[in-house]
């Protein structure tokens, strides 16, 4: 006798398709025996951690046997005094998208409906329907969040609108007061989940909402992480912070020890080293720069961004484009998944990673 598992499942689960992150450079150099592969495919820094974070990583690794501090305290304390908060309206996830599940899990069942934009993070649909709750994608405008469309889409029983900004993977960005403004007309009893994963990059360049904005916006949460601009995505570690009553349901359905020890410690330490993130930042602003000179010289049009990454329409099909960078040694992002068929997403890497990518785009186009 076998046990018929769909008959159990969650209906929601049974119509998911695992996410996809960027290909592997290991898959590559497996497939194709291929060396010196470039991956600019998932936003990762190009220049890594911060040497003091990586130095006490190696502090810590005798005390590998202990279980990690479960209530992330002193991670906590170094982002209330970094950035003036609240401890006890923190909290620590594995990453951002642990977050997202959290948030999710505590507000959403399958009586329940989430808004999220066209072109937005694939995680908020595959955690919604993974609940059984109902997605509502609110259509794009120019690539990005329409705001005044993401309104009209919220139904007596949303309970979550999802706003990634830095939008993921347009690289989209809405002004601070566009996205207050929006948040005070949002219904008091749903809850606006601000995506903060590339505030770094944004916040250098304009200004942003600040977690000091949540004190009038109660309705207001705000994530961020250390993968993207602190290089620390290997190590999964991620935050929130809202109303003292939101984190404290929040923890509730955190798992115990959900965050390693040296993913504090790290996170920790990298909070401390503005020049490391100062350093990123820069690089980050001036090659892009370059790459836009780029494109508009080969004659690619790009999705202007304010994160690490540029979108750019291939004029053709992306995956054809996508397959031939491969067999250059160069991985990105296809952006089918998306429904952007046209687009490919690259990461902004090093001067010598960006080089190598233009040039190999100048000779594909040319045969």
């Amino acid at each position: 006798m076998s046990m018929n598992l769909k008959e159990l499942l969650n209906s929601g689960i049974t119509e998911l398709s695992p996410y996809e992150p960027g290909k592997p450079i290991e898959d590559l150099e497996r497939e194709l025996g291929l060396e010196d592969i470039v991956k600019i495919a998932s936003n990762e820094n190009p220049i890594g951690p911060s040497p003091l974070a990586l130095k006490k990583i190696q502090d810590y690794l005798e005390d590998l046997h202990r279980y990690p501090d479960g209530n992330s305290f002193n991670l906590k304390r170094a982002l209330s005094e970094k950035f003036n908060l609240q401890e006890d309206r923190l909290t620590i996830g594995n990453g951002s998208n642990d977050i997202i599940e959290f948030v999710s899990r505590c507000f959403l069942s399958s009586s329940d409906s989430a808004v999220f934009s066209q072109y937005a993070f694939a995680i908020y649909p595959l955690v919604i329907q993974g609940l059984g709750a109902e997605g509502i994608v609110s259509p794009a405008t120019n690539w990005s969040h329409d705001l005044d469309k993401m309104l009209s889409s919220i139904k007596s029983n949303t309970k979550i609108i999802f706003i990634a900004n830095p939008n993921n993977p347009t690289g989209t960005f809405l002004p601070k007061e566009e996205l207050l403004d929006f948040t005070s007309r949002v219904p008091e009893n749903t809850l606006v989940f601000l995506d903060q994963a590339y505030y770094d990059y944004s916040s250098y360049e304009q200004e942003d909402v600040t977690f000091q904005d949540i004190e009038k916006y109660p309705n207001l949460l705000i994530s961020r992480t250390f993968s993207k601009a602190y290089g620390l995505a290997g190590l999964r570690v991620g935050f929130s912070y809202s109303s003292l009553e939101m984190a404290d349901y929040l923890n509730r359905i955190r798992q115990p020890f959900n965050v390693n020890s040296l993913a504090q410690v790290a996170a920790e330490t990298a909070l401390s080293d503005q020049n490391h993130l100062l350093k990123s930042l820069e690089l980050n602003s001036r090659e892009k720069q370059i790459l836009y000179k780029e494109f508009d010289a080969l004659g690619f049009e790009y999705i202007p961004s304010l994160a690490n990454f540029i979108c750019f329409d291939c004029k053709g099909d992306a995956d054809q484009l996508f397959q031939l960078f491969l067999k250059e040694g160069i991985i990105v992002r296809s952006m089918r998944v998306y429904g952007m068929t046209n687009h490919l997403r690259v990461t902004i890497g090093t001067e010598e990673e960006n080089l190598k990518f233009i040039n190999a785009l100048r000779k594909l186009i040319n045969e």
